[in-house]
């Protein structure tokens, strides 16, 4: 079954195993997935837009369909401007559907109904899985082994061996 655009957008701040786990879910839905790299003037982000653009890249190389792209300010704007029909949102707990249907439902309102919201749940190995946690663990020196794809840690090893 494939249904066209899809687009799992986020910060990716990093990439983490629960991620990926719903873009290769996701991209077997679609005709393309775009993971849509989001440009949040809100949050401190720990790696470059760039950087994240490269982990990416390098943690979706095998799966077929998927696209990176990145966008600033609304959603809704990104989806009419790439014709996406769905957008993918991955949740680890109920928690996250309390935020996510606002989301979707805004999203839905300013894109005049034209597109749809599409919730994955992510594996249950990776539902306490976060960046923000990731990126603080990491930064303590714990181990994030199995957490984010390979790609990943070896990006992030040398990112902080470069930072030192």
């Amino acid at each position: 079954m494939n249904a066209g655009r899809m687009l799992y957008a986020g910060t990716f701040d990093p990439v983490t195993s629960g991620h990926l786990d719903v873009i290769r879910r996701a991209a077997s839905l679609a005709d393309e997935l775009i993971v849509g790299v989001l440009t949040n003037t809100s949050k401190r982000c720990y790696f470059t837009v760039e950087e994240r653009f490269e982990m990416l890249r390098a943690a979706t190389a095998g799966i077929a369909g998927v696209t990176i792209g990145g966008f600033g300010g609304l959603l809704a704007d990104y989806v009419k401007e790439t014709g996406v029909v769905a957008v993918v949102r991955g949740l680890r707990a109920t928690t996250d559907f309390e935020y996510e249907i606002q989301m979707a439902q805004m999203n839905a309102r300013l894109t005049d109904g034209i597109t749809e919201t599409i919730f994955l749940m992510t594996d249950p190995k990776y539902s306490f899985v976060s960046s923000s946690l990731i990126k603080e663990v990491f930064i303590l020196g714990g181990d994030i082994r199995g957490l984010v794809p390979d790609e990943v840690l070896d990006y992030m090893t040398l990112h902080r061996k470069e930072n030192v």
